[in-house]
């Protein structure tokens, strides 16, 4: 196949969507649409681009917020840990660059938390640097259209990939065709029920022609997940404020506000839970019982968390030591700290 590049770019000229990020070459604006978009679909994750865009409108205005602002901005979207690399990667430009946001992949590749994928896209469509983007959608395409049977995510996989696009990305519109490739994942070669019989490549598609298009690409083996309990006390006091705390230790939701929490190996009734030292601590002259709100589950890339979230009934009078980890925040503050997507529901059923 020699004309694939100006084929689906013909095709992503009439039938792409139409999206903010796509009128504008600015690369700190494509950069923010890229992080956002790989860990959500475009429908969801418009709203948190326009939201984070809004907030941080520059490179500029992301390195001089605090690292709680920008947590609070991501708040929902889930991987924290690109919240946090997207601020030092903007402190980074500001210093190194004089805040003038990089165009080249040697420098983006550079920069905390940038990837391959997104100094080729960042690269490419503003800076028109002919770097083939490889995502989970061009994998998909390619591994159909010309039989790549590696494994998808592996090296291999991604260098059979890039090798292959190569060959057919446009030297002078290189973002355009990347795009292309991308939307045409997207919408189109789709990972369930694909429309094949209307694809523009069905004639020349190896998947198609050989009843391969379940099982291209090859599926990477599942990581087993690794289950957790976790049993939250919602503790109000008398002056009307929420007993919180930041997650540390480089664990899961890394300075995220929480409730207290009672880790243990199965979800805790009642007794179990005003036995435990914490709740002796917030409860230190036993005046209060254990009330069972509400259980969820939280699915994570490698966790499964189950959830069990009780309130403290009665007046609770508790003073916090110097030094405690544990903070009163007032119950109208709750919606602007940073917290997981778990705690956020939580409050949105029971405060907000």
């Amino acid at each position: 196949m020699t004309d694939f590049g100006d084929r689906i770019m013909r095709w992503y000229r009439t039938s792409r969507r139409d999206l903010p990020w796509r009128h504008t070459r600015d690369p700190y604006t494509i950069w923010v649409s890229e992080v956002i978009l790989q860990q959500t679909k475009v429908d969801q994750g418009l709203g948190y681009f326009l939201r984070f865009t809004g907030r941080f409108r520059d490179v500029q205005s992301l390195a001089s917020a605090s690292g709680q602002e920008v947590l609070a901005v991501w708040k929902g979207l889930g991987y924290y840990s690109r919240a946090r690399n997207m601020h030092a990667a903007a402190g980074m430009v500001v210093s190194e660059y004089q805040g003038v946001f990089p165009e080249t992949y040697d420098k983006l590749i550079k920069l905390k938390g940038i990837g391959k994928y997104t100094a080729a896209a960042v690269a490419s469509i503003s800076g028109g640097e002919p770097v083939p983007v490889v995502d989970g959608n061009v994998i998909r395409v390619f591994s159909r259209l010309f039989g790549i049977e590696e494994v998808a995510g592996s090296g291999r996989s991604f260098k059979r990939v890039a090798e292959k696009s190569l060959q057919y990305i446009h030297r002078e519109d290189p973002g355009t065709y990347n795009q292309a490739v991308m939307e045409f994942g997207a919408l189109f070669c789709k990972p369930g029920r694909p429309d094949c019989p209307n694809c523009i490549f069905s004639d020349e598609c190896f998947a198609f022609l050989n009843g391969k298009v379940e099982q291209l690409p090859v599926k990477r083996p599942e990581i087993p997940r690794k289950t957790r309990w976790f049993n939250y006390i919602f503790a109000v006091t008398a002056q009307g404020d929420v007993v919180m705390q930041q997650r540390r230790d480089r664990d899961i939701w890394e300075n995220l506000w929480e409730l207290p929490l009672v880790e243990s190996g199965h979800l805790l009734d009642p007794g179990e839970l005003e036995a435990s030292g914490l709740w002796k601590q917030l409860d230190p002259y036993n005046a209060c019982k254990a009330v069972l709100l509400s259980d969820a589950k939280h699915i994570l890339s490698h966790r499964i968390i189950y959830a069990r979230f009780y309130k403290i009934s009665g007046i609770l009078n508790m003073h916090l030591q110097s030094g405690s980890n544990y903070k009163l925040i007032p119950v109208d503050q709750l919606k602007y700290l940073p917290v997981s997507r778990l705690m956020d529901r939580f409050f949105q059923d029971q405060v907000y």
